[in-house]
């Protein structure tokens, strides 16, 4: 049968992340591994009594078929919250909602990218990306990100030998990496693709999820119609939802449109009406605000225990919002060795190398904080640093024995 399947199908393999979560069905492990929202902070009175307001909405039947573009007033709610919170002046129009910005990645790709294209990235990158990319049969290439954001002389030299088509990032609390742009590398990003005829294709799940320092403006501040951007309900609301949006110039949304009504006609309308309801009655700021106050204690837990049990050999990210921090092993250790060994002692991280698209990374791993409480945080850590060291004497053993 392998011959009858497309030939995009035969580099096409499952994500790696959903199969290493597999590990952690079992109770007893203490799971870094997830990219998941704390469920302690989903809203669920307040869904459960948007959801009583939505179906007896009788004449706008919330159980019918939809727009392709998305409920109206959703939109509209969307693009008032971008000039709010950045000044951006976006049309209802400019916006289409999908299920979740995983689908947005995916009808990017289908619009834009013929096989052989090229498409430049972070490194390392969001997996999912290089995933639904990666469908379409691009070439990737990539500049390393540092601490403020991504190498621009590096971007720059890398775009002058061969332009992409597309330029994927995450400039707020990446995923994998936990790194934000610094406003001035935001600026000199934007100046790399003043004068080319690339789409930047700005990735923002977790912008609203900072807790330390200031709220930075999007590269779309900077690049206008040149720039795609994504964005989520699943991370300040609920993931089960699977509501996102593209923002994007007219003439691409357009095209947009054409493909997800190829693909599913139209979006959730319940979920859509649901969440609309919920942003109308709630205050949605508060509810963030109250996410990002545990996440902050979170995140401070988290490198608090990693001082304390890993390691001086061990790097690792320092992040200001969203849900990762990332860690570099100290070499020659391996992040896929200490993942099996981890194991047994009942602990799970996602291993570094699936965010990279040219077989490095072997000595990283990315480490989720948001879903973890105290106790477990401690815990985990504690277990991970005494494994971490145990694999550091017996590498140290073997090349002594040498």
């Amino acid at each position: 049968m392998n011959s009858q399947f497309a030939d995009r199908m035969r580099s096409a393999h499952r994500s790696f992340i959903r199969e290493i979560l597999k590990v952690t069905e079992n109770p007893e492990i203490i799971s870094f591994a997830g990219g998941l929202p704390n469920p302690r902070f989903f809203p669920v009175e307040s869904i459960v009594a948007a959801t009583a307001k939505v179906m007896q909405d009788k004449i706008a039947n919330p159980l019918q078929y939809s727009t392709t573009e998305g409920y109206a007033p959703l939109r509209e709610y969307i693009a008032h919250r971008y000039a709010k919170r950045h000044g951006l002046k976006i049309n209802p129009n400019e916006i289409l909602i999908t299920n979740g910005s995983q689908q947005g990645l995916d009808l990017i790709g289908k619009i834009f990218l013929n096989k052989g294209d090229f498409v430049a990235l972070e490194k390392p990158s969001y997996l999912g990306a290089i995933q639904a990319f990666s469908l379409y049969e691009p070439q990737f290439h990539t500049a390393t990100l540092r601490d403020d954001g991504i190498d621009t002389e590096q971007l720059s030299a890398l775009l002058d030998q061969q332009p992409s088509k597309l330029f994927y990032t995450i400039p707020n609390f990446q995923n994998p990496s936990g790194i934000t742009y610094s406003d001035a590398k935001r600026r000199a990003t934007a100046q790399v693709f003043q004068h080319r005829n690339t789409i930047i294709v700005e990735d923002d799940p977790y912008g609203e999820l900072r807790f330390i320092g200031q709220d930075l403006p999007p590269l779309k501040s900077y690049l206008g119609d040149n720039a795609i951007l994504l964005g989520s309900f699943s991370k300040i609301v609920a993931p089960g939802l699977r509501l996102g949006w593209i923002c994007a110039h007219n003439e691409i949304i357009e095209k947009l449109v054409i493909a997800k009504q190829a693909t599913d006609l139209q979006s959730n309308t319940l979920s859509q009406r649901l969440v609309y309801q919920y942003v109308t009655d709630n205050d949605l700021d508060a509810h963030i605000a109250t996410i990002k106050h545990h996440y902050g204690i979170q995140r401070d837990l988290m490198v608090s225990a990693i001082e304390q049990h890993f390691p001086p050999e061990v790097t690792y990210t320092r992040p200001e919002g969203g849900m990762f921090l990332w860690v570099t092993l100290p070499n020659p250790l391996s992040a896929m060795d200490l993942f099996n060994h981890a194991a047994k002692a009942n602990v799970a991280f996602v291993p570094g190398k699936a965010f990279y698209v040219d077989g490095s990374g072997n000595n990283t791993l990315r480490l989720n904080f948001s879903n973890a409480d105290a106790h477990i945080i401690e815990e985990g850590i504690k277990r991970l640093g005494l494994t971490i060291k145990q694999l550091l004497l017996e590498k140290t053993a073997c090349h002594i024995a040498a």
